[in-house]
């Protein structure tokens, strides 16, 4: 064992204080960090989304020194969409520190990941976080931190687990649940170092790494991550790379390091049971093997669960294609989407005939992050509806089916229970909480596209709702379609302040006035449910003719917003969502009336002589 090591990995539901937390442990162990993020809150979130979206997208790596003890730190994602991110990671750790809000308890994605670290078998301390929360109730958390342990089917060894109580914000934890006899963080160091078991590792065997995170340079190319489990590895060495095949390639490494806060370190010689980051293997992937030489054995290859939901991405041909973005080309966009299949390896991506991408991932999140990224880099293109893949299971078509947590307030689960009926939910379990109505549900993940903005619109925003995969079962059927259709520009120009007022009592609009659309292009949604072609860009006419008082009374309302979730979420089978950097518009496939009109007859099986 390599007693002066301990790899831990924090785990927790989304805005549980995970990454908080690892600030207080990073600035308290007297980390060395950049002048940059010293003053910085969330300092492991370094993404510009993590930073807009408050949630952790990405595992990152940091190393902390604790008395003899080297602490490596994994920060693992909480929204089961990156489930593949965290899947991976806990296979370089030994334990886990599992966090547990002290108001609201274990919540659906912490019953994922705990799952996912149990079957691992690693050894888990519970932290019982934000104590000094005004409604805080470390009783409750704790009793249903142990439900939900027996409910995963826990052994005793899991069950009898250590419990700290912290504060992440003000960095200060204790074995009771009073905030004023706390001093530091350093009780969660003691836990660790007592309770998460060394690496158990042997430098004396052949030297075997496996690959569970990559980083691009642009000085050093491909950087694989990860966790060696036996031998040494030394800088300059020459090593064997297997690939998921168990093609041997023998390659020599052109930088070795080591983890120092959150910097990479260059290194002479790394010792089996730690983590380090190697150079010099182009083509390696993540779950592949790095060994010796001389006796090349391969590790068991990471286990990745299927993705359930995917979408078409296509070279944008709008009318207003290529004015917009740096990337617009099929060369372009391709390597783009395989390059990202190196880092991500719950995403699948297939190219069709027609130059199209069906690109596959572990949810509606999931894939909305990837077009953001997308898109903030420079890249222009569109794409179709999320859809659910459906698999053939012992001769039978099966659908994916989600497991849905809901907390709403008594007066709103009326609705809640009639929207989740109509889109084929089962209620499993209702349990009340004061005021408060806790709803959990059983819905194909089919019956979920859409539903989370009209969640929010009707439970004011006061509804707290979490999904998390369930299993594949059959196909309920009966899909009804959706029961709003789309008001369609006819025109290409500038919108009016004119045509927008004549068009607005037909539904809801998404423009202002000065906006530039084009034909095909979805200005608003109809509150009916066919579509209405219109002419927002309608001018008045000027005449000398004028009625006393006219345009007094006129009104215009706000038009509603529509960004990237928004519109994915809005789109019917009919629909695309074109991705700018500057702009997210809704257009329909067919840009021409006639053309639609021609598609939606020849769907029907009418033939025509052209």
């Amino acid at each position: 064992m390599s007693t002066n090591i301990r790899n831990i990995a924090i785990i927790a539901h989304v805005d549980h204080g995970k990454t908080t937390l690892v600030d207080a442990l990073l600035r308290q162990s007297k980390t060395h960090l950049n002048k940059d993020v010293i003053n910085q809150e969330m300092i492991m979130d370094s993404n510009e989304l993590e930073r807009e979206r408050g949630i952790t997208i990405f595992s990152k790596n940091a190393s902390v020194q604790y008395g003899e003890i080297k602490i490596n730190i994994i920060d693992t994602p909480g929204h089961a969409d990156f489930g593949g991110e965290v899947e991976r990671v806990l296979n370089m750790a030994d334990g886990c520190l599992l966090l547990i809000d002290a108001k609201e308890g274990p919540m659906p994605q912490t019953r994922f990941v705990l799952k996912k670290a149990l079957e691992m078998g690693h050894k888990i301390i519970v932290v019982v976080n934000k104590i000094d929360k005004k409604d805080a109730r470390p009783k409750f958390a704790l009793e249903a931190t142990y439900e939900l342990f027996l409910e995963l089917g826990a052994g005793d060894h899991s069950l009898d687990f250590p419990v700290i109580y912290a504060c992440g914000r003000d960095g200060k934890a204790g074995l009771d649940p009073d905030l004023s006899k706390m001093e530091n963080i350093n009780p969660i160091f003691d836990a660790i170092v007592k309770h998460i078991p060394s690496p158990i590792a042997d430098p004396t065997k052949p030297l075997q790494m496996l690959v569970t995170s990559l980083i691009a340079d642009d000085f050093k190319g491909r950087i694989a991550i990860g966790r060696v489990y036996n031998g040494t590895v030394k800088a300059g060495q020459e090593i064997t790379h297997i690939n998921r095949q168990g093609v041997q390639k023998k390659y020599k490494i052109i930088s070795l390091m080591t983890f120092l806060g959150l910097n990479r370190v260059e290194a002479e010689e790394i010792k089996a049971g730690d983590i380090c980051a190697i150079a010099g293997i182009p083509e390696v992937t993540i779950g592949e093997t790095i060994a010796d030489p001389e006796s090349p054995e391969a590790l068991p290859l990471i286990n990745i669960e299927e993705p359930t939901i995917k979408m078409t991405f296509m070279v944008n041909s709008s009318p207003f294609a290529g004015k917009e973005g740096e990337f617009s080309t099929t060369m372009q966009i391709r390597k783009r989407l395989f390059k990202e299949l190196e880092t991500d390896v719950s995403l699948r991506v297939v190219e069709d005939d027609k130059n199209n991408w069906i690109v596959s991932g572990r949810g509606e999140l999931h894939l909305a992050i990837l077009i953001e990224r997308l898109r903030r880099e420079g890249f222009e293109l569109q794409v179709s509806r999320p859809q659910v893949i459906d698999r053939e299971i012992k001769g039978k078509k099966m659908t994916p089916y989600e497991k849905i947590f809901i907390e709403v307030p008594e007066k709103y689960q009326g609705v809640v229970m009639q929207k989740m009926g109509e889109r084929k939910g089962e209620l499993k379990e209702m349990r009340i909480n004061g005021e408060i109505i806790l709803l959990e549900f059983i819905i194909p993940t089919r019956g979920l596209f859409g539903y989370r903005n009209e969640f929010l619109t009707d439970t004011k925003g006061l509804g707290i709702m979490n999904t998390i995969f369930f299993q594949y079962m059959s196909d309920p059927g009966n899909w009804r379609d959706r029961d709003h259709g789309s008001l369609v520009s006819t025109d290409t120009g500038p919108t009016n302040m004119y045509g927008l007022r004549n068009v607005q009592d037909r539904g809801e609009l998404f423009f202002s006035p000065g906006a530039e659309v084009y034909e095909g292009q979805v200005v608003g949604q109809n509150s009916r449910p066919n579509d209405i072609r219109v002419n927002v860009c309608k001018e008045k006419a000027l005449s000398n003719m004028r009625s006393k008082g006219e345009g007094n009374t006129e009104h215009f309302n706000v038009p509603r917003t529509m960004g990237l979730e928004d519109a994915l979420e809005y789109i019917g089978d009919d629909e695309l969502v074109e991705v700018t950097p500057k702009n997210i518009r809704i257009r329909k496939m067919h840009l021409k009336e006639v053309d639609s009109k021609r598609a939606e007859r020849e769907a029907l099986g009418v033939k025509f002589d052209y």
